[in-house]
């Protein structure tokens, strides 16, 4: 099929490589010249393990295509992807500016020649699907009126899943897919776009392997078709129960350490329960990113408009703001006065395998502690570039790597657990430091070793040290400081 794909963000360049891979004809559009410019030449304006291979496959078949002009692309396009960013504004609801000026551009550039669909890929609050049906023909009708009756088309909602860091893995071996759409026609179309998924007849790339479990022409990902409006429902829902997963553990987790429990056994021990699962259960400095914090604002304030408070969803937003603030706690608990020391920051993306910094715990944690009079150090395997270009003012010194920023440090914080940190020489760590104290936030290190390696560990709702089989808990600094 021939597809457009407006807007080359995290979705919709992920989207359109692997629309282009399956074998379908893609042009994604962007009004910004420079992203176009560069996925051109084959750079992604992302970091995301995969895309780069993925768009220079499909690039070599003539499968896909960037361009700044809409017009063309949508004429010839039988499916239409809406990918554009909805951040939130300061009430909580989402910014729809940008997809309405997209459905706008849509039904200015369509014609009668064939059935199109429009679908929302963007994550959009309820009801967003009949305000870009309706934009779409306002489009149609100002800028061809005399053919206005004659153009058809069908709008659909099809929400992502994609995890940034796993997003190829994520779009080319689905959960499932769900299709929201008020007409048959427009359900068929899709159902057709994603025939390869469904069937998983396609070669898997060398960089993104076929999980073992999932065998091609047998095993089928299932398409889930609702309303419009379900559709839209199931993505905020999706993301808010995953948040509340891990506003839960965190609070369980503060629960944890006040009575001397591993949160880390106790979300092993519940997580084997099939009706609890495994994911989304790791206690620590909260979550971060584009997603979790704006869809579940937007969702309250959905709620709002129609009279209801949802309680739980407030929580979960209450908690997770309380996780950053407790590096802050364990600080002052393990060096008693912060001012005038030194903190060196273990990641800086609010996630590992991205360069992402939306609502990344390491900048509200960086600020606080300048605040605070603390000279602080940082290294990230990958988002430091974009740290400096983003945030130009936080007075950080970027290192070359973690020994570089351990270097006369009086304390190191995990706050990304890249994969590399795993594997550091925690004795040679220590060996650098002023005073070796070792704020764990994401529970990545085994607390006795880093105790034999000569740290003064502190995790996250876990117990401070381990005697004979007993846990005992050290004193603890009586108030919490906030992140904020």
């Amino acid at each position: 099929m021939r597809v457009t794909v407006i807007g080359t963000g995290y979705v919709g360049t992920v989207t359109g490589a692997c629309l282009a891979y399956l074998g379908h004809r893609v042009t994604c559009v962007d009004t910004d010249l420079s992203k176009i410019e560069k996925l051109r030449l084959g750079q992604t304006p992302i970091y995301e393990p995969g895309l780069e291979e993925l768009i220079s496959v499909a690039n070599g078949s003539g499968g896909i295509d960037f361009q700044t002009d809409l017009a063309e692309p949508v004429r010839e396009s039988d499916v239409i992807f809406i990918a554009v960013g909805t951040p939130p504004l300061p009430s909580g609801e989402a910014n729809l500016a940008y997809l309405e000026s997209a459905a706008r551009g849509i039904g200015a550039a369509m014609d009668g020649s064939r059935f199109r669909v429009v679908v929302n890929k963007s994550t959009v609050p309820v009801g967003s699907g009949n305000l870009v049906e309706a934009l779409v023909r306002e489009g149609v009708s100002e800028s061809h009126p005399d053919i206005s009756d004659a153009v058809s088309f069908g709008v659909a909602s099809n929400p992502e899943f994609l995890r940034e860091g796993s997003a190829i893995h994520d779009s080319l071996y689905p959960d499932r897919i769900v299709v929201g759409a008020e007409e048959t026609a427009t359900v068929e179309i899709l159902r057709e776009l994603y025939r390869p998924l469904t069937d998983q007849n396609f070669a898997d790339p060398s960089f993104a392997p076929r999980p073992e479990g999932l065998k091609p022409g047998i095993d089928r990902i299932p398409m889930v078709a609702t309303t419009i409006t379900s559709a839209e429902m199931i993505k905020y829902s999706a993301n808010a129960f995953l948040a509340l997963k891990i506003s839960f553990a965190n609070e369980i987790s503060n629960i944890c350490e006040r009575v001397g429990a591993d949160v880390t056994e106790v979300m092993t021990g519940i997580g084997l329960d099939n009706r609890i699962g495994r994911g989304f259960l790791n206690a620590g400095l909260g979550w971060g990113g584009s997603c979790f914090g704006k869809d579940i604002s937007s969702l309250l304030h959905t709620a709002s408009e129609y009279g209801y408070q949802a309680r739980i969803l407030e929580a979960s937003l209450a908690v997770n703001k309380i996780q950053r603030g407790l590096v802050i706690q364990k600080l002052q608990e393990k060096l008693y006065i912060l001012k005038g020391r030194t903190v060196a920051l273990l990641g800086l993306a609010f996630k590992p395998n991205t360069d992402d910094l939306r609502d990344a715990p390491s900048l509200q944690i960086a600020e606080k502690l300048i605040q605070m009079g603390v000279r602080v150090r940082a290294y990230d395997p990958i988002a430091m570039s974009a740290c400096r270009e983003q945030h130009p003012d936080l007075r950080i010194c970027y290192c070359n790597d973690a020994l570089s920023a351990a270097e006369h440090a009086d304390a190191l914080v995990l706050v990304t657990e890249w994969p590399e940190f795993a594997g550091l020489n925690l004795r040679q760590l220590a060996s650098r430091m002023n005073k070796a104290v070792l704020i764990d936030g994401r529970n990545l290190f085994h607390p006795e070793k880093a105790r034999e390696a000569g740290f003064e560990y502190a995790g996250i709702g876990r117990a401070t040290q381990r005697l004979n089989g007993n846990t005992s808990q050290n004193a603890r600094v009586a108030s919490a400081v906030d992140a904020d």
